[in-house]
Formats: C-alpha cells, structure tokens, sequence
C-alpha cells in the first residue's frame, strides 16, 4: 500500500477504476468503468463519468451500488489486488450520521 502525505504526486493518485477494484469495493474493474460511465459514481461531490479519473488521497468517493449508496474516503493505494484485509486499508468508510461501520459486513455482500 503506498501512503503519502502532501501535493499529489504521481504515486498519489490513481485511476478511479483500478482503485475501486484493487480495494475490492466491485468484484471486476470492467464494472468499475462501467459504473463512472453510467454516472453512479461522485469524486467530491463531482460526477465521475470516465474510469481513467484519478483519485487523490482523502478524496470522497461515493459510489451508487446495487440498492445502495457506500460512502468512501481514499486513504491508500496499491499496486496490485490483495486480499481483503490489505484492501480495506485503502479507504474509511463513511456512513450518513457520522459513524463508521463494519467494513466487513460491508463488502460481504460486493
């Protein structure tokens, strides 16, 4: 998992899709491209409409998946798709009233 602190750089950011597969937030990175092209998924608010979008550290990520909405705040990269508990390093999940769920029974179901 690459971390850093400071103006993003290039090992800072990462494109939308390979990010929300490698965190395992959906199961294929062909369905992450298919969600930012579909308009589920805002980067700050912003809708994403391309895959190749990059996300930055600390950025929000909310993403419209099935029959519901998740919530998501970049804190991580990787470099390649681990298992799940590298994966669920790589964001804090955000929930409406403030509190952070179970990430695990979470993405249980994904």
């Amino acid at each position: 998992m690459t971390t850093s602190v400071g103006p993003p750089s290039p090992a800072s950011r990462q494109r939308l899709d390979k990010w929300h597969w490698r965190a395992r937030v959906v199961r294929t990175r062909a369905t992450a491209a298919e969600l930012a092209a579909s308009g589920h998924v805002r980067i700050n608010g912003q809708r994403a409409q391309q895959a190749a979008k990059p996300v930055s550290l600390g950025d929000v990520v909310t993403i419209a998946l099935h029959d519901r909405v998740r919530v998501l705040e970049v804190r991580g990269f990787s470099e390649r798709r681990g298992p799940f508990s590298q994966a669920s390093n790589l964001y804090r999940e955000i929930a409406a009233d403030g509190a952070t769920p179970n990430r695990r029974s979470d993405s249980a179901s994904d």
